[in-house]
């Protein structure tokens, strides 16, 4: 977990806010071998010193330092209970969607219920992104127990469709197509199946509360977990160091049930996706199938998502430039274009799931439309393929039915109970344009036309120093029927691509936003 931190060398700062030396000797002790003993020792210390100074009841700063040493406690309830007497962050979501994540894996399904109730109800912010973990949560629930009494209404609503179509993510279909895949997995390069169940020295369940450094053994290597661990639907990723070494870092994706299909999704991005532009889509070197748990090892990427990005403007209340909004745009509707035209659909679409890349390279004027040079390894890297649609496995004219119950993600077609295919995809990169754009998820609303038809707009107005292709491409994506797309994600793009070339200073300024951009996150 990342702690901001300002030079304490600077008198001045440190006496205006004490907190700041504390920062940077909890940084130093992460980035070196020091023991797990002895960081909480620091973090407890910090906590003593500062939990009833109301300077920092709500520092996001301060509460990552609780977070901190949530990891290595074996006592959350006690830890939470002492954070909550001492008003600790109270508006912050985090607390809530930790507190919840600790009571699911002991199995409270109630009482985690309830934690998010109460943070809803005290309007944590982010209040969506709380929301939409509370979906998550009763997604799983009723995944794994019959709980309908904790559901919402919707939940229990009949989501029956044309017998044509298909749920692409329901259980009877998910095992169908492996079933009929296996064969074809067995010849997949890393792929490790067994029928037994996970024997490691270190339970993986135990991962779920306190992991710093702990080893988990698989396959003849030994995984160093580093840091705690970021929750999805089903599973945990970790960073972890391989066999101890921080210079060999990959992402270890640990689910239970296990869950191969993803590694199914990545060993198809292999074959269909050209090598000038795999690393947009993220790698996986093997999955390790047992009878109780799935692990995954990826590449691991340290820049943090776009949905970081977009924070840090809101945290600052200032728009995201245009320019900026311009190009990670572009770099969305190329991945699209890439995906949607080899068969592929990812269904999961969000800022979340779109991570950082930046070149090694200063960057250069040169090449950025051809992506060369430096460009070639600046952008981002789309990641969870859980979701993804394989289109080779059904056929041609295929129309899916089913909700991705991600709350501010549900394109129209879901909305209306009506079949989709691509539009899950770019319905999501509508979303992750106007989150850029407008700092908050999309709204959208249903206008008749002069032809006495209607046509989907987003609600929130456009600002009117802002570019026409913005209306354009909301306007167009949103209201796409036809059964390919490739050829307006290719026209939209381009259209965004030629706006960026008609005046030098645009490129200029992008450059100088996205070292700024590395600079700031980076550092923090």
């Amino acid at each position: 977990m990342t702690v901001m931190y300002t030079d304490p060398s600077d008198n001045a700062s440190s006496l205006h806010d004490p907190l700041l030396p504390w920062l940077l000797s909890i940084k130093k002790a992460l980035d070196s071998s020091i023991s797990s003993l002895e960081l909480n020792k620091i973090l407890l210390d910090c906590i003593g010193t500062f939990k009833h100074n109301p300077q920092y009841k709500n520092d996001p700063r301060f509460l990552k330092i609780w977070l901190l040493y949530l990891e290595g406690s074996d006592d959350f309830e006690n830890v939470f209970k002492e954070m909550e007497e001492n008003n600790i962050c109270r508006g912050n979501s985090l607390l809530y969607e930790l507190y919840a994540g600790f009571l699911e894996a002991k199995e409270n399904w109630k009482e985690a219920y309830m934690v998010y109730q109460t943070g809803i109800l005290r309007k944590a912010e982010p209040l969506e992104r709380l929301e939409r973990a509370k979906v998550l949560f009763l997604d799983r629930l009723s995944y794994r127990i019959n709980a309908s009494s904790l559901q919402k209404t919707d939940y229990n609503e009949s989501m029956e469709m044309e017998k044509s179509c298909v749920n692409p993510w329901s259980a009877s279909t998910t095992k169908e197509l492996l079933e009929r895949i296996n064969p074809q997995m067995m010849k997949y390069a890393g792929y490790h199946p067994s029928k037994k169940a996970y024997s490691g020295d270190v339970a993986l369940s135990t991962l779920q509360n306190s992991s710093r450094n702990k080893i988990v053994k698989i396959g003849g290597k030994k995984y160093e977990i580093k840091g705690c661990p970021v929750k999805g639907g089903f599973a945990q990723v970790y960073k972890a160091y391989v066999n101890s070494n921080p210079d060999e870092v990959v992402a270890l994706k640990i689910q239970r049930p296990p869950f191969p299909w993803e590694f199914h999704m990545y060993r198809q991005l292999d074959q269909r996706i050209p090598d000038n532009q795999s690393s947009s889509f993220g790698y996986a070197h093997r999955l390790h199938l047992f009878s109780d748990y799935s692990i995954l090892v990826c590449d691991y990427l340290s820049h943090g998502t776009l949905q970081d990005v977009i924070n840090s403007y809101v945290v600052t209340g200032k728009p995201m430039e245009e320019v900026l909004c311009i190009y990670y745009t572009i770099e969305m509707l190329h991945m699209l274009e890439t995906l949607h035209g080899v068969g592929i659909i990812h269904g999961d679409f969000k800022p979340d799931n779109l991570l950082i890349r930046y070149s090694r390279s200063n960057l250069t004027e040169d090449g950025f439309k051809e992506r060369s040079g430096p460009w070639r390894d600046q952008g981002l890297c789309l990641v969870d393929w859980g979701r993804g649609i394989d289109l080779h496995l059904f056929p041609d004219d295929i129309e899916f039915e089913g909700d991705c119950r991600t709350s501010g993600f549900r394109c129209v077609e879901m909305q209306e109970r009506k079949p989709w295919t691509f539009q899950v995809d770019t319905y999501g990169l509508c979303v992750v344009i106007h989150m850029m754009l407008h700092h908050s998820y999309m709204e959208i609303v249903k206008k008749r036309t002069s032809d006495g038809g209607y046509m989907y707009l987003p609600k929130a107005p456009f600002k009117r120093y802002w570019s026409d292709l913005w209306k354009d491409l909301f306007t167009k994506l949103l209201n796409n029927n036809s059964g390919n797309d490739c050829e307006l994600l290719r026209n939209l793009r381009k259209s965004f691509e030629d706006y960026l070339h008609s005046d030098d200073k645009l490129l200029r300024k992008l450059k100088e936003l996205l070292a700024k951009q590395r600079l700031l996150l980076c550092s923090a």
